[in-house]
């Protein structure tokens, strides 16, 4: 995982991206769609038409950073959505990027007893 300062925003780009985009690109999207600046030190996902390929861009205070992820079995659990963007927590990110539906995660069964 990218080791994100605590108060790092995250915000993903609902919808199928064109992952031929680079930073420029998907530094326009950040812009124009999420309505963000892709220089705030906010982390920005962009996920491919098949599920399988996401994109990260991030500002990390020098330069913009690129990082991609492709599955190999599975897609990343995606939220269709009309304002075009969704929030997301870094524990969320987290699950998104293992694969897990990070909307409903199963928990494991609480302890009856304590200790």
């Amino acid at each position: 995982m990218i080791p994100l300062p605590p108060s790092t925003r995250i915000y993903l780009a609902c919808g199928a991206t064109d992952m031929r985009k680079g930073f420029d690109g998907l530094a326009v999207l950040a812009q124009q769609v999420l309505e963000q600046s892709p220089h705030s030190g906010a982390l920005f996902a962009f996920r491919g038409k098949r599920g399988d390929l996401v994109k990260l861009l991030w500002y990390d205070g020098q330069g913009l950073c690129l990082f991609s992820k492709r599955m190999d079995r599975g897609r990343f659990v995606w939220p269709v959505t009309k304002t075009g963007k969704v929030g997301l927590t870094s524990a969320q990110l987290s699950m998104l990027l293992e694969g897990i539906d990070w909307r409903r995660p199963e928990r494991t069964v609480a302890p009856l007893l304590a200790g």
